[in-house]
């Protein structure tokens, strides 16, 4: 059990920092690629905003690098320093995909929607399944075994609904990218690749934890 475990987890490790180095090399080659006459990431968020009628909707600066994110509760647009200021291909895309989880929301987007909803009760589950199983296993008490898988499988619906909210937002932005004729057609190609790469964290993510469920299942479903 412990060899095929720790085969698991090499596999869960190698998916990802392979999706982190993807998307870290396609950002940076794409951030390199400067917009003589385009806009900053937060003109591009700001201008994306507007054109949704979303004005009550800010763009604000934080700390990080690709921490970029918005916030339904405060109606906050965040970019990182470097999105926001720079002039890039990789930070017009990442900035308008954030946008486009302003626009979702407004819209009430359903998958966005339920991911919303059931934030709280994956908070919980994902920061104790782990404690709940441990127990499960030392005090041999199967119950506690299937709660915590439970629990797991919870977090595991919650990145699956991740999926559609984090295309669309991809794909909103990219509507708009294309209409605002800031890109060129090569450019526009690569940021399609940002966000591709991008989504790619979340499907990377997705199947570790589906691979980790169904390794609970068969492990602890035979006793």
């Amino acid at each position: 059990m412990q060899i095929s475990y720790l085969a698991l987890i090499i596999i869960v490790m190698v998916l990802g920092f392979g999706a982190q180095a993807l998307i870290r090399a396609t950002y940076n080659k794409w951030n390199k690629v400067k917009l003589s006459a385009g806009p900053s990431g937060a003109e591009a968020a700001r201008k994306m905003l507007d054109a949704h009628g979303l004005s009550q909707v800010s763009v604000t600066q934080v700390e990080g690098t690709l921490s970029d994110h918005f916030d339904p509760r405060t109606n906050v647009v965040s970019l990182s320093s470097e999105v926001y200021q720079s002039r890039s291909v990789a930070a017009v895309a990442v900035a308008c995909h954030e946008c486009g989880h302003a626009v979702q929301t407004a819209h009430q987007y359903m998958p966005a929607r339920i991911r919303s909803a059931i934030v709280p009760v994956v908070s919980v589950a994902s920061n104790l399944w782990v404690i709940v199983l441990l127990a499960g296993i030392f005090l041999s008490m199967l119950n506690l075994i299937y709660i915590a898988i439970a629990m797991f499988a919870a977090v595991l619906v919650f990145q699956i609904v991740t999926l559609p909210v984090e295309f669309d937002a991809s794909r909103r932005a990219l509507a708009f990218i294309r209409t605002s004729g800031w890109l060129a057609p090569s450019e526009n190609t690569g940021a399609a690749r940002v966000l591709r790469a991008a989504a790619l964290t979340y499907v990377a993510a997705a199947l570790a934890s589906l691979l980790q469920l169904l390794y609970f299942i068969g492990a602890f479903g035979r006793r």
